[in-house]
């Protein structure tokens, strides 16, 4: 009988037969809405600290200010990757998801 359960859980450990799957539980159009929001916010977000960064990084620049156009410069590098990263946020799950179907 143990034998019988113990061939079970092998089984199960390699396929468990679980796959993501769309409308599955209620409120999934509002989560989706929620994170396309927050993405958008922070996009938004980027944009104005990319306006700053550049800003401080000019007026280091005509100023003489070493410390402040190396912030700015700094500044702008983060908000170009922060871009980067919510742009493609959506292709890197994806790609890493299908990837990760592959695993057997």
């Amino acid at each position: 009988m143990s034998v019988r359960l113990a061939d079970r859980v092998i089984q199960l450990a390699y396929d468990p037969g679980i796959s993501p799957k769309g409308g599955g539980l209620p409120g999934l159009s509002v989560l989706k809405n929620v994170v396309n929001s927050i993405n958008m916010f922070g996009i938004i977000a980027v944009v104005g600290a990319l306006a700053v960064s550049l800003g401080v990084w000019a007026w280091g620049h005509h100023t003489g200010g070493h410390q402040a156009e190396a912030n700015g410069k700094k500044g702008a590098v983060v908000a170009a990757g922060a871009a980067l990263g919510l742009g493609a946020a959506n292709g890197i799950v994806a790609f890493f998801s299908g990837l990760g179907s592959q695993v057997h």
